[in-house]
């Protein structure tokens, strides 16, 4: 079942957005982002192909992510095709209007919770500009294990709650649970995830991942290609080093936030980098708070402290 990748070379930190096309099966999977110099990019990648925007039937999508989803309505409106997600996704596109103000103002509302200076969470409010997507939009819900025209969905949470990876006879599409570059955001990406503990999601993802019978090259949200069980396990180092990191930046003398944390870590931070980071800290606290390495004082805002426990403690309880 052959897929072709066409590039968006624009609109996203981690670097160029990959449309994935099944000519043969009329599939999109993650048409990109919203706005017409992406359109363009994806009619010229169907039309280098000889494909028609009439030829898609079905449009599959890893997450809520505008990067990702910006384009589906659109697509979809053009090809009279169906956008499938994950039923847990599907009310952040379905019902775009509502839902981008929920998000903006739990957005606000966590940040706040972490800590975050109300100056910082204005500024990630106002950079945080709507998509043209429309009020709202047809979307077929699905769960995992779910299949599209012989395509079967893998629900792989932690960067959203409903990210799926798409499973295509023993290809693996990953969309952004597994990227050749980087390590993708945990915590500030999707803010329902509050109150959970979303590394611990995450990670089990990646286990799953790892047990799956597909081909070791995979095909990313973004960039051309990665080695699955490569790439698996150095983002498991990575948040290794990152709790290691963050019970470092937490005091057993006095209490901090996760803002606190984020900005030892990471610096200044503005617009979506502060909702970032702040998630990312935020997450691996939750994470080290239920290894015992750190505990939570207070609510309002969110403070820690570090335990008595060692960095070696550390190192044993994070090879997952």
């Amino acid at each position: 079942m052959t897929a072709f990748r066409i590039p968006h070379e624009h609109g996203s930190p981690e670097g160029e957005n990959s449309t994935y096309v099944f000519p043969k099966r009329g599939v999109v999977i993650d048409p990109g982002p919203s706005g017409d110099r992406p359109y363009a990019t994806l009619c010229a990648g169907l039309d280098d192909r000889g494909l028609d925007l009439t030829d898609v039937g079905e449009i599959l999508v890893t997450h809520w992510h505008s990067d990702h989803a910006g384009l589906a309505p659109r697509l979809a409106t053009a090809a009279k095709a169906r956008i499938h997600m994950h039923v847990q996704d599907v009310p952040l596109l379905s019902d775009y209007a509502v839902a981008r103000r929920r998000r903006t103002r739990r957005d606000a509302a966590t940040l706040e919770r972490w800590g975050v200076p109300a100056p910082v969470v204005s500024n990630v409010r106002a950079s945080d500009a709507p998509s043209s997507i429309p009020d709202t939009v047809p979307v077929v819900g699905h769960e995992d294990g779910d299949s599209v025209v012989g395509l079967t969905l893998h629900h792989t949470p932690g960067h959203t709650c409903g990210h799926v990876a798409v499973r295509a006879d023993r290809t693996l599409y990953t969309g952004d649970a597994v990227l050749p570059m980087y390590t993708p955001n945990v915590g500030g990406s999707d803010t329902r995830t509050d109150g959970e503990n979303p590394l611990a999601t995450y990670l089990d993802t990646l286990d799953r991942l790892s047990e799956l019978d597909v081909d070791p090259r995979a095909r990313p949200g973004h960039g051309q290609s990665v080695c699955l069980p490569e790439r698996i396990e150095t983002t498991r180092e990575h948040h290794r080093e990152r709790v290691r990191a963050v019970v470092e930046a937490t005091p057993t003398e006095e209490m901090v936030t996760p803002w606190e944390v984020a900005r030892t870590l990471f610096g200044e931070m503005s617009g979506i980098h502060a909702k970032m980071g702040a998630g990312e800290a935020a997450a691996h606290l939750t994470y080290a708070e239920t290894l015992g390495f750190v505990e939570r004082v207070d609510e309002q805002p969110r403070t820690y402290r570090a335990t008595a426990r060692s960095k070696q403690a550390v190192e044993r309880s994070m090879n997952h």
